[in-house]
């Protein structure tokens, strides 16, 4: 017995030293390299929800006295890519927390044409081609009977206010003619398209696409009913959503004919009616909301846009009357989501690109985003999808 304990302990010794002498013939740098290699496969990319290191995105790491500097490789031009600040916090934060850098800075080059084709062959694996909606996504339609009721503003608000409760979240501008998502979202932000595939464009931690990323702002959309719904079907199945928790759709107004495409192509589409609190509005609305019941797709709530303005006596004042919205919510049995006040700084987001919830996360209309998207939350999925959203 104590032979062989002998020669355990001469093994043990024996693999030590060869530890210690490949520890000690280690290059620092390469070592150092290595940690911040490891660290940054841990970093997933916010827009594909994949590793940063498996999508190619990481060219060099140079590590050199506390300082990191990272070559990142973008599948566009860095004047196209709106989401290096994103994208430079979280690489900054997982190097910080290896203790061994104390800086890090960054430099930016674009793929190749054969990097890119790795890059959307990686995506296309990793979800396996299909359309990126897993089974558990939400799809949340807003809707409106009419133009002019704030239906984009809130839609915008509602989608950032969802991803603050910890949510991936996707928005569609599904108003082809009529699109504002994009001065809503950021003017500066693009999508990256690579071949027929479409990396959706990215702001305020969310992923958006619109028609109005690939036109002028001044330039209209001319297109008959068919044509629309090829649109679409292109939005879903060809744009990169990397299964977001909630796809939110921007709806025309009215009851055309992407209310039909929408019910043809995501039949487990939820709709909610955005109106005001006059009458007028309230008749109006419920044409929106009749006709999503009659396409079989379910109705789940009301949320009332305009509700009141608060003067600086802090009295509200109901300039547009009242009751519109609850009114509405009891003629179609459902709840009454929430009431949003009118206060400039919600028209002024709509103007240059930085929402209410974001610009003055604590005024009255915020509060009352956060209250809807909770509630919509709450309210968990109308259906159960019986399979992944796959568009041919």
């Amino acid at each position: 017995m104590s032979e062989k304990k002998e020669s355990n302990e001469n093994e043990q010794s024996e693999a030590q030293t060869e530890s210690n002498s490949q520890n000690s013939t280690t290059d620092p740098a390469e070592l150092g390299e290595k940690i911040i290699k490891d660290a940054i496969v841990n970093c997933i990319d916010p827009v594909t929800n994949c590793d940063l290191v498996s999508l190619g995105m990481i060219d060099t790491v140079d590590v050199q006295m506390g300082e990191a500097q990272v070559a990142i490789l973008l599948p566009c031009s860095i004047d196209a890519y709106s989401n290096t600040k994103e994208l430079e916090q979280l690489i900054s934060s997982s190097l910080a927390d290896t203790g061994m850098v104390s800086q890090v800075k960054f430099k930016y080059a674009t793929m190749t044409e054969s990097e890119k084709d790795d890059y959307i062959l990686h995506l296309e694996t990793t979800y396996k081609g299909k359309s990126q909606l897993k089974d558990s996504t939400r799809v949340i339609a807003i809707s409106s009977g009419k133009g002019g009721v704030g239906k984009s503003s809130v839609t915008t608000n509602l989608a950032i206010s969802i991803s603050k409760l910890g949510y991936r979240v996707g928005l569609l501008d599904a108003d082809v003619y009529g699109f504002s998502i994009p001065n809503m979202l950021g003017p500066e932000a693009e999508p990256i398209v690579i071949g027929n595939s479409v990396v959706p464009a990215r702001a305020h931690k969310i992923n958006f696409v619109s028609a109005g990323l690939f036109a002028d702002d001044d330039q209209p959309i001319i297109w008959r009913g068919p044509m629309l719904h090829k649109a679409l079907e292109q939005f879903l199945a060809n744009v990169m959503w990397c299964e977001p928790d909630f796809l939110v759709l921007d709806m025309p107004p009215g009851t055309g004919d992407v209310a039909l495409s929408i019910a043809s192509l995501i039949p487990d589409a939820e709709f909610y009616v955005v109106t005001t609190p006059q009458k007028s509005a309230e008749s109006v609305a419920q044409r929106s909301a009749i006709a999503a019941r009659q396409l079989k797709l379910p109705l789940r709530g009301v949320i009332e846009n305009m509700s009141y303005f608060e003067g600086d006596d802090h009295k509200r004042y109901e300039l547009f009357g009242r009751g519109g919205g609850q009114q509405l919510a009891d003629h179609l049995s459902v709840k009454l989501l929430g009431q949003v006040p009118l206060v400039p700084d919600l028209r002024a987001g709509s103007d240059n690109g930085i929402p209410i919830v974001i610009s003055d996360p604590n005024s009255n209309a915020s509060k009352e985003f956060e209250k809807i998207a909770d509630e919509i939350v709450e309210l968990g999925p109308a259906k159960k999808r019986l399979q992944a959203l796959k568009v041919r």
